[in-house]
């Protein structure tokens, strides 16, 4: 859930946010429900809890999260360093962390009625995601993929700078080509986390834990999809994420003053967006 509020503020306009961000709820139990499938007495209770989420979240969090997006349009007008960006990243994912404690806190005693069958459900349509992200990054040629791949990343950043000059393109492409990360350990590391997210259930099921201790478990499935347990898995996460701010600064840095002026419009278009939101009762 916090990975996709993140996302649909990063890729949709303005007013999509506002409009997505009231309807969070409702959005949240239908994504939730697709891979659980929930009997009625679970409806009523995962419902109830995703409105109190939402509560919580705008009276607590939208304040932070406008905090960030001014600090980061401010940013955006001038050059930037690799260590200012990985701030941001850091600042963000205390807000990540925050957003998701509270949702097991809230959605945790759900967890502790769930059953094989719903596991197996979520199993199933877990193998279905895999099967679609495998054709879209594993399927091709090299050189097919690593297209793909530009594609995404030249749609990303336009967005937010408008249209990207040639050497900026060809930027993009030799950061992509460089890059620690590739499809073959995004799969191997999706499968990781999928694999302690059902074994994680399947432990509270059969254990039948309380409440709190399936809160734990699940909190420790979340530290260690962003820890995985190998040093060296460890090591080239941290890599990648050195890499990442490296490679946003870069960028960023090539940019014109119209294209920075362009993005922290946008930056603050979203900021005044969530402070309206906040505000709302």
């Amino acid at each position: 859930m916090a990975l996709a509020l993140l996302g649909a503020l990063a890729l949709t306009g303005c007013s999509a946010v506002k409009f997505g961000y009231e309807q969070g709820p409702s959005l949240a139990y239908w994504w939730l429900d697709g891979q659980f499938d929930f009997n009625d007495s679970q409806s009523t209770r995962v419902r109830e809890a995703l409105d109190r989420l939402q509560r919580w979240h705008r009276q607590r969090e939208l304040p932070l999260y406008a905090d960030l997006l001014s600090r980061s349009a401010t940013l955006a007008e001038g050059p930037i360093e690799a260590e200012q960006v990985c701030k941001l990243q850091s600042d963000v994912q205390q807000r990540l962390d925050a957003l998701m404690q509270e949702s097991i806190r809230q959605l945790g005693a759900v967890a502790v009625g769930m059953d094989a069958r719903q596991i197996r459900h979520l199993s199933k349509h877990l193998e279905q995601k895999n099967a679609k992200w495998e054709d879209q990054w594993l399927q091709g040629s090299a050189s097919a993929r690593l297209q793909r791949r530009l594609d995404k990343a030249i749609e990303r950043y336009a967005d937010f700078y408008g249209s990207l000059t040639t050497p900026q393109t060809q930027l993009l492409r030799q950061q992509l080509e460089q890059s620690l990360w590739s499809p073959e350990w995004g799969r191997q590391e999706r499968l990781r986390q999928q694999r302690d997210l059902l074994g994680t259930l399947m432990r509270i099921d059969l254990e039948n834990l309380s409440a709190r201790s399936t809160e734990l478990a699940l909190l420790g499935v979340w530290e260690r999809w962003l820890e995985p347990r190998s040093a060296a898995d460890r090591q080239r996460w941290q890599d990648w994420m050195a890499q990442g701010c490296k490679n946003l600064a870069e960028l960023h840095n090539s940019t014109s003053q119209e294209q920075r002026q362009r993005a922290a419009r946008r930056l603050r278009g979203y900021e005044k967006d969530l402070r309206e939101l906040a505000g709302r009762s």
